[in-house]
């Protein structure tokens, strides 16, 4: 299998504020709004070089989603930032009715997703945000593995034409893809190519998938592996292609499996290619305090599980 480094470990959310920095020195029109968070969102940098440009609107995530659909109506590519459990769950309403209704140019961007947010407990962590931004018309739902991909994928963000949501989290965790990889909204990525089973992931679990398909090899088993960074528009050509070539799929996510990237999977393959599945997610359980490693071994997310997962795939054949 095609080998990845891990080259130093880095939060993803600090990929977004390169990302953000870059983008607001290319295009003027990109503005930067979060609630009482600019620096969990990484957001220091942009605010230092466009202090004109940056608004801190305080606890008040419903206002800053008004105020940046407001900006987005006056030709502004805003970003708006905060934790995903407070910038999807709290603001549902204004966000469907300003935003996705609307089709204004806002994005959002989301930290400390998942449960790998860790010790702040399940009233700060979300594994419902994929769900939320997916049932929403017009969203574009992102969700990139490492600092490298999220830094691409917000530069993609804002050249985008219309509403995204940009997921991401708080621990440092392996940075593997290349550096000038261009993100492409709407195009999984094949890091290794399998016969066997289709391991397909997005965010923290992409790292993990590889790890799992490093273990399966040695135990004779070729698994191929996607990053699925984009959910919504889900590249059903590369997905269909590949369950078509190995017969089985693996799906797993930092999140659960209601409304998520696994039943997105599910629901393409019952239409185009029935295919044996086995699905690797939060269980329909809340989050709990704890560091970010050992939550994703106790929710069953981590390398181990997901071979696991594999192999129970496979015999479904």
């Amino acid at each position: 299998m095609k080998k990845y480094t891990d080259t130093g470990k880095k939060d993803t959310r600090s990929g977004f504020g390169a990302g953000l920095l870059i983008a607001g020195k290319a295009d003027e029109r990109i503005v930067a709004l979060t609630a009482d968070l600019k620096g969990s969102l990484k957001m220091d940098a942009f605010a230092k070089e466009f202090p004109e440009r940056f608004f801190q609107c305080g606890i008040a995530e419903a206002n800053m989603v008004g105020a940046a659909a407001g900006l987005a109506l006056t030709g502004k590519i805003p970003f708006i930032g905060s934790f995903a459990e407070f910038v999807t769950g709290r603001v549902y309403d204004q966000i469907r009715q300003e935003v996705s209704y609307g089709k204004t140019n806002v994005k959002i961007a989301s930290s400390h997703a998942g449960i790998t947010l860790g010790e702040d407990g399940a009233t700060h962590q979300t594994m419902e945000d994929i769900a939320l931004m997916r049932a929403l018309p017009e969203m574009v739902v992102i969700n990139p593995c490492d600092y490298n991909q999220t830094l691409q994928a917000t530069l993609a963000a804002a050249k985008y034409e219309g509403p995204v949501y940009l997921r991401f989290g708080r621990p440092a965790v392996p940075n593997f893809t290349p550096e000038d990889e261009p993100f492409v909204i709407g195009k999984a990525i094949v890091l290794n190519e399998g016969s066997d089973v289709t391991l397909i992931a997005c965010g923290h679990t992409v790292w993990e998938s590889l790890l799992a398909a490093e273990a399966l090899e040695a135990e004779g088993i070729k698994a191929e592996v996607i990053n699925m960074a984009t959910i919504k528009p889900l590249d059903e050509e590369a997905l269909i292609k590949s369950a078509q070539k190995t017969g089985a799929v693996v799906v797993s996510e930092e999140h659960n499996f209601a409304g998520g990237l696994g039943e997105a999977v599910a629901a393409v393959l019952a239409r185009e290619c029935p295919t044996p599945m086995v699905f690797v997610n939060g269980q329909d359980k809340f989050g709990q305090s704890g560091t970010p490693s050992a939550l994703m071994a106790a929710y069953g997310l981590d390398a181990p599980h997901i071979a696991e997962a594999a192999k129970k795939a496979i015999a479904k054949k």
